[in-house]
């Protein structure tokens, strides 16, 4: 599958991707907020999905996805606001959210609609591997989206190896059992992990996230991985700071 995730997955060097909440902190700030991310040479952007019952993230991205909510976001909002993005950005695109609203929209047409507009890939956090390999990834794939799953400490090598089987892209690493947006850097236990995931030789990239949030913890993320994720700690940013100031955060990790 030649894809924008793909190509970006087999460059050289480590990939700093961000995650934000589409319609925040203002409705209309999304499109603003990704073409200054890749101006700043982010390499990848997870635009999230507002949803009501965000059952994997921590109290940082609900509050931004409540708030997006109030704003007026919804997935026809976030279709409208992206549909020409591809005039002006090229890096790759991932939309992560929660099955139900893809569901209600009809994941079909979902699919159709990510082609239409240039999206590259999804991360849906309540959908199992096993659902989407026997349901839906003819349908993905049909429309030339990569599918991203994500992995804990906790998963077992038996379906991290499945998952790895089914993954076209990349694997998402979650660099510990709990929510996002907690911790103070990276102890033993995640570092072990890192270095137990990067010895089974997947065949697929690792991107971490969870808990980065500064240079230290993306240095010590990419040791082993092909790059980072940071959400939590950019939403906080974006509510200080405003979304003028994307620069000043993306200089501070690189």
């Amino acid at each position: 599958m030649n894809n924008r995730i793909n190509n970006k997955m087999n460059s050289e060097g480590k990939l700093l991707s961000i995650y934000f909440t589409a319609g925040y902190p203002a409705l209309n700030d999304t499109a603003k907020i990704i073409q200054d991310l890749e101006k700043n040479g982010v390499d990848m952007i997870e635009i999230g999905l507002p949803f009501s019952d965000p059952l994997a993230d921590g109290p940082t991205i609900q509050a931004s996805s409540t708030a997006a909510l109030k704003n007026g976001m919804t997935t026809e909002i976030l279709f409208e606001q992206l549909k020409n993005i591809r005039n002006s950005v090229s890096i790759p695109l991932i939309i992560m959210g929660y099955f139900n609203p893809m569901l209600q929209y009809g994941v079909e047409a979902f699919c159709e609609k990510c082609e239409e507009i240039g999206i590259d890939g999804l991360i849906i956090p309540d959908l199992p591997v096993d659902v989407y390999h026997e349901e839906y990834q003819k349908t993905f794939e049909k429309y030339g989206l990569i599918n991203v799953f994500l992995i804990t400490p906790q998963t077992s090598e038996e379906r991290i190896r499945f998952i790895d089987k089914v993954s076209k892209g990349f694997i998402y690493m979650v660099s510990s059992a709990s929510v996002t947006g907690s911790g103070k850097g990276f102890g033993h236990m995640q570092t072990d992990y890192f270095k137990r995931i990067s010895d089974m030789q997947l065949s697929n990239p690792q991107i971490v996230g969870f808990g980065i949030k500064d240079t230290e913890t993306y240095q010590q993320a990419t040791k082993t991985a092909k790059g980072a994720i940071i959400g939590s700690a950019f939403i906080n940013h974006l509510t200080e700071s405003g979304t003028d100031s994307v620069s000043d955060f993306i200089a501070k990790i690189h």
